[in-house]
């Protein structure tokens, strides 16, 4: 998961801290001490050949992880993976470097709601830049756009937030299906900025199946990688502009802070409770959380791709099932969820017994879930959305081996600890500040400027956006990708044979085998202006509350 800066964390955390008495945590126990659940929920599969190196796919559950959104404090993804570059020997050090974001809430997520949002998540070299889709990346200085130009928008369908992608509200438990594939949008470069540091022409696309919409949305320019090598020669192509991907990645449930408070009791017991906190419930009681990860080698897509592009055959887009492999569960899996107060050492911080309500499972071999132990485990939720509700109260244990926090039923907590009048409910924080782009005539967003605009979009997070249409050459992200005023055209034919040919209402990733998609926010979909119907794309300029 792609987080901020340590400052920036710094700030929003005191942020939060100043409307805690307002109301967000309430108790009248002064013993009560705040404090989080955090660690991560393992999710093993097998490993498949090495030559499935061309990017990933797969369907993960959206669902509202907590009942109530907790403020900007809370940072958790649903189930995601770090796609590394791959190497012929040891990966180079000291050069962190991959594609990771998903689903998921962030501390500087302005305009968040129980339902998650995706982000691309692409991280530069050691993290000196990352960018989480088109005009979104680390901060929001353009004077310094430190990943904010290292995605280009393809799509003339969908428009893209700088604060996410928005999934339709309401999402619970359906599947929401993504991957990365490259595309040769491009060409291969000898020099970066000017310097002897190749650029490679790998443009990692994110392809998504969704109910409302299918096929590639935005990439990541080869740029964005080779850029953060100029002044690390020994990297020059060694980054996902140029290198394949690793196909046999970690898969793992990121969370970083769910809200908890903890007390102890007049005979000196530990007691905690958590925030309400819940997961996909299918019609028998089980949880699906990841299904058909999928792993691909150049056949699947580039080759047809790129023989199209050089004069061949028209590509359908369509991924070729005989390029792909699907990695399976044995049904493993582990937790490293944890309960602490945040003056608790790091090596006084104590487990969940998370086996004790809940058991991973494959329910087929390539699907992975839980199955939940109800007499701990609630239901609740809707016909419309079933939801497993974990456990809320905790109570420290150690059974002569080992410490950790053990689910307990509310009427055995102690009244005097006060846990059962705390109250989780949203904070009281100020209003969001708006997304704003560059505003100068001479900027790359004014010159050559866009071709119809501006229009509105009113989305489901209370959010509005501003956008323009764009010749797809003249967005701002390809006036910054160290290309030529030829290549930026030679891209700009590729695109419109790509925009003739790719429509949005059919498969590009293989369906799942089972569940429901998830959609993206409808208003997020939109219609090219006539006459802009190819070669065009919508480039949101304001993100700002609505009214």
């Amino acid at each position: 998961m792609v987080t901020r800066s340590f400052v920036e964390l710094l700030i929003a955390c005191l942020a939060v801290a100043c409307v805690w008495p307002e109301g967000s945590v309430f108790a009248t126990d002064g013993r009560i001490e705040e404090g989080e659940m955090a660690g991560y929920l393992l999710v093993p599969n097998e490993r498949v050949p090495e030559t499935y190196n061309a990017g990933f796919s797969m369907y993960v559950a959206a669902w509202p992880l907590l009942k109530t959104y907790p403020g900007h404090q809370f940072q958790t993804g649903l189930p995601g993976t770090w796609m590394f570059a791959q190497y012929d020997g040891p990966a180079p050090k000291n050069a962190y470097s991959d594609i990771e974001g998903g689903l998921g809430w962030w501390r500087d997520t302005r305009f968040a709601t129980e339902t998650p949002k995706f982000i691309m998540g692409g991280v530069a070299l050691n993290f000196v830049e990352w960018a989480n889709g088109p005009g979104a990346g680390k901060g929001r200085d353009w004077d310094n756009p430190t990943g904010l130009y290292g995605v280009a928008q393809l799509s003339p369908w969908v428009l893209w937030p700088p604060d996410g992608l928005n999934l339709a509200q309401g999402t619970c438990g359906e599947l929401f299906g993504y991957g990365y594939l490259p595309l040769p949008l491009t060409k291969a470069k000898s020099t970066t900025d000017g310097k002897d540091v190749p650029t490679g022409d790998q443009c990692w696309t994110l392809f998504l199946n969704t109910r409302n919409f299918k096929g590639p949305v935005a990439f990541f320019l080869p740029c964005f990688w080779s850029r953060s090598t100029v002044p690390e020669p020994r990297l020059a192509g060694m980054l996902l502009d140029s290198r394949p991907s690793e196909p046999n990645r970690a898969l793992q449930m990121e969370t970083q802070y769910i809200p908890s408070v903890q007390a102890v009791d007049a005979k000196g017991e530990t007691w905690a409770r958590i925030a309400p906190t819940s997961f996909p419930r299918g019609p028998e009681g089980d949880s699906v959380v990841v299904h058909h990860v999928t792993s691909y080698n150049k056949a699947a897509l580039w080759d047809g791709v790129k023989a199209w592009f050089e004069g061949g055959p028209e590509a359908s887009g369509a991924i070729d099932p005989q390029g792909a492999v699907l990695h399976t569960f044995s049904g493993g899996g582990g937790a490293t969820w944890r309960i602490y107060a945040p003056s608790t050492p790091n090596e006084e911080r104590r487990p969940v017994a998370w086996t004790s309500f809940a058991t991973p499972q494959a329910p087929d071999p390539t699907t992975f879930g839980y199955r939940w132990n109800y007499e701990l485990v609630s239901r609740s939720g809707s016909k419309d959305g079933l939801l497993a509700t974990l456990p809320q109260y905790y109570h420290l244990v150690n059974d002569g081996k080992k410490t950790e926090w053990v689910p307990v039923r509310a009427e055995d907590v102690p009244a005097e600890t006060g846990l059962a009048q705390v109250r989780f409910d949203r904070p009281a924080e100020p209003q969001p500040e708006a997304y704003v782009t560059p505003d100068d005539p001479n900027s790359c967003w004014k010159r050559p400027g866009p071709v119809a605009g501006p229009f509105e979009a009113r989305l489901g997070d209370g959010s509005v956006v501003t956008y323009y249409w764009y010749r797809f050459a003249d967005q701002p992200a390809l006036l910054n990708a160290d290309l030529t005023p030829a290549e930026r055209e030679d891209m700009q034919a590729r695109v419109e044979r790509i925009h003739r040919s790719w429509k949005k209402d059919r498969d590009y990733l293989a369906p799942p085998a089972r569940g429901r998609l998830a959609g993206i926010d409808p208003r997020l979909i939109v219609t090219p202006p006539r006459g802009f119907e190819v070669g065009y794309v919508p480039i949101v300029t304001r993100q700002a509350p609505g009214d």
